[in-house]
């Protein structure tokens, strides 16, 4: 059987094979990224800490924006999932805060580079990416925000424009990722630990439930 070709005749790389490979690009470009930019890292940088030669990378990746913007839109993807908590737990706001502040939280402690990528991505006015920031991000949030006014309808939260609210929550849990040398320097420690994301998790989400959810409300 003759091997199977791409549409310019070149030798194809079975399905398997091929997500394998675009994998390990991913995770090796991820960290790079995070700590180095867009601008910092090369392509050359990417291809050696993936164990691939820059020809072989770009056969998957035929440019570094390409490659970037996947990096991206999987840290998205995750970031998303956990936007997701809200209309999961409609008839109980007081879960469905928990869990979307302790995913948030969980995110910044277990992936705190993809946070780091988008922020920088963010703070550099989102060059290559707001596109599908627009796509994504702004319709998640209407629907976060939708969800907090039925709840509010319901007399079970007080009204609120929930688009500052969710900004607030973005920021008081990206943090832990973003700044967390800082975070650490406040706490005397050399990194930072689950207790910490515990710590932050009840205080923060005291904090929203007290704020936020009237007597009544379903618990």
């Amino acid at each position: 059987m003759p091997e199977p070709r791409d549409r310019a005749g070149a030798r194809s790389t079975p399905a398997p094979q091929r997500t394998e490979i675009e994998q390990r690009i991913l995770r090796a470009a991820k960290p790079l990224f995070a700590q180095q930019g867009y601008r910092g890292v090369s392509i050359d940088r990417i291809a050696a800490a993936a164990g691939l030669s820059k020809q072989n990378l770009l056969y998957y990746y035929p440019r570094k924006e390409l490659l970037y913007r996947a990096v991206l839109g999987g840290v998205l993807d995750v970031w998303l999932s956990y936007m997701d908590a809200l209309s999961q737990r409609e008839d109980d706001p007081a879960a469905a805060l928990r869990e979307y502040i302790s995913g948030k939280l969980r995110f910044s402690f277990e992936h705190p580079d993809d946070s780091r990528i988008y922020a920088n991505e963010v703070i550099s006015g989102a060059p290559h990416f707001a596109d599908e920031i627009e796509r994504r991000v702004i319709p998640a949030l209407q629907a976060d925000a939708a969800q907090f006014r039925r709840w509010a309808d319901k007399g079970w939260c007080r009204p609120v424009d929930a688009r500052h609210l969710m900004v607030v929550l973005w920021a008081a849990t990206q943090a832990y990722a973003d700044f967390a040398t800082q975070v650490c320097l406040v706490l005397g420690k050399p990194k930072l630990e689950r207790v910490d994301m515990a710590i932050a998790e009840a205080q923060l989400v005291d904090m929203v439930l007290r704020s936020m959810l009237l007597p009544g409300t379903p618990a």
